[in-house]
């Protein structure tokens, strides 16, 4: 599984990015975490707000910071 934060480098698109790594490490989740901070590169995810959060390419949530039971939902956990 690849997981993809995508933000410019903000408070809370950091913050999005501790709050996934997280539930990661906590659940032992197989993934690789990937963040992308190039205006370039997030444009091509077609988002209009970040942060972002992508899953195997395709974008799971957008424009704000996800608790980590909404964290857990996309990552199938519960």
């Amino acid at each position: 599984m690849k997981i993809t934060i995508l933000g410019t480098g903000c408070l809370k698109c950091r913050k999005t990015e501790e709050i996934v790594r997280k539930v990661v490490v906590a659940n032992n989740v197989q993934a690789q975490i990937e963040k992308v901070e190039e205006i370039s590169e997030i444009m091509k995810y077609h988002i209009m707000m970040t942060p972002a959060v992508a899953i195997d390419g395709k974008v799971v949530i957008a424009g704000k910071i996800p608790s980590e039971s909404e964290v857990k939902k996309m990552l199938g956990i519960i």
